[in-house]
């Protein structure tokens, strides 16, 4: 690369792949099969940068609907930061975005850069590291809940409806999703995916920290002897307590930032995020 001409494209599906690799390079490790769940959420929303004609960076600008967005996959090949890519992804993907609320998980030590393009913080997330075990229990099975029900349980946690993603995430090879049902009526759910390395549990949703418990175990219990990792907003106590409990350790972790009015959502029914690119 010579650094003579700086393009931005939208990518192709499969780029979202190439994304990804990126990501997994940076040791991010992805699900396995996200790149089909992300591009689900927005085809237009992901840009590729190229230097004279080569990938050179990435930033992923999804659109949910007229309102909100979530902004990530912000990567930069490192022989070419100094050229001021990541500066006009991100102006790129805020064009994009135009008036929407945009959330982001940044990287803590970047946050002063990105409060130079008006994000603030919301609260701190940390991805947690443990093993799999067999608990002896298992919840219903998500694939048999109507999805409309679970659509309506996961519009409490999220700042926009997500239906394209979300019929994508729980359905992708190897992902198991469990659904806690307490006197006839959904009262929390998560979905264990495959990744680069081990497993991630994301979404974690409860209603309480017994409902998040019995979840935890039952996914857990989907990858015995495997390694799984939770992404939890450590501003939820019971969070906390649970991965404590689990003996797993923190291996990461981000500020969740928002450009706009920062959303109002339940914190401590959240045990898990979905993921750190997309919310």
């Amino acid at each position: 690369m010579t650094g003579e001409k700086i393009s931005l494209r939208r990518m192709e599906r499969d780029e979202v792949e190439l994304a990804l690799e990126w990501a997994a390079q940076e040791g991010w490790n992805p699900g396995l099969y996200d790149a089909e769940c992300f591009y689900a959420a927005d085809p237009r929303g992901f840009l590729m940068a190229e230097v004279d004609g080569e990938p050179a960076g990435c930033i992923s600008a999804v659109a949910y609907d007229a309102d909100f967005a979530f902004a990530g996959i912000f990567i930069v090949r490192e022989q070419i930061r100094h050229l001021g890519i990541g500066m006009m992804l991100t102006r790129k993907a805020m064009e994009y975005l135009g008036n929407r609320t945009v959330g982001a998980d940044g990287v803590v030590a970047m946050l002063p850069k990105y409060e130079q393009i008006g994000f603030r913080i919301a609260h701190h997330n940390a991805r947690y590291e443990g093993v799999g075990a067999a608990s002896g229990r298992r919840l219903a099975d998500l694939r048999d809940l109507p999805f409309a029900e679970l659509e309506r349980y996961d519009r409490r946690f999220f700042p926009a409806a997500r239906t394209a993603f979300l019929e994508q995430w729980v359905s992708r090879p190897g992902t198991i999703g469990h659904a806690a049902i307490v006197e006839g009526r959904l009262a929390g759910y998560g979905v264990i995916r495959p990744c680069r390395s081990g497993f991630k549990i994301g979404p974690l949703f409860a209603d309480t920290p017994d409902v998040a418990e019995e979840l935890f175990l039952s996914l857990a219990g989907c990858a015995e002897g495997e390694r799984i990792y939770l992404d939890i907003p450590v501003c939820n106590r019971a969070a906390c307590d649970l991965v404590e409990r689990h003996a797993m350790h923190k291996v990461f972790e981000t500020a969740r930032i928002y450009k706009g009015e920062t959303p109002r959502l339940p914190l401590e029914n959240i045990y898990g995020i979905t993921s750190f690119e997309l919310g």
